[in-house]
């Protein structure tokens, strides 16, 4: 039985992986088509533009100076009206990131971060 189950598990995970490789963004019961289009828009910008540097999902950064978006997002305190003032005043550096983020993309990757707020998280033990 074991056998029959362990090949299933793998499946299941296997597609979640690639569910986040591949941009899928899984939308929450009553958001709007345009909100989940800037979720799309934020993760695909976070895996291109943050991944070096950061979990952009859940996880570990590969960077441990670099705090995981879910870490992140839920920090006390963040909010989704402080996190695109938070992203676009203090956390845009172009010297250490290497570019800045627009307004655009600030919001779309703001709108896909919050897809990450989980009101049980407890940040992982250093």
């Amino acid at each position: 039985m074991r056998l029959k189950v362990f090949p299933i598990a793998l499946i299941a995970i296997a597609a979640a992986s690639g569910a986040i490789a591949t941009g899928h963004v899984e939308p929450a019961r009553g958001t709007s088509r345009a909100e989940v289009t800037a979720q799309r828009r934020g993760l695909a910008f976070a895996q291109k533009h943050c991944s070096a540097c950061h979990a952009v999902d859940q996880g570990i950064s590969p960077k441990p100076e670099a705090p995981s978006f879910e870490t992140i997002i839920n920090t006390p305190g963040l909010t989704t009206h402080t996190l695109n003032p938070w992203l676009r005043e203090s956390h845009n550096f172009p010297e250490i990131m290497n570019f800045e983020i627009e307004p655009g993309q600030i919001d779309a990757l703001a709108a896909y971060m919050l897809t990450l707020k989980n009101h049980d998280y407890r940040p992982p033990i250093q």
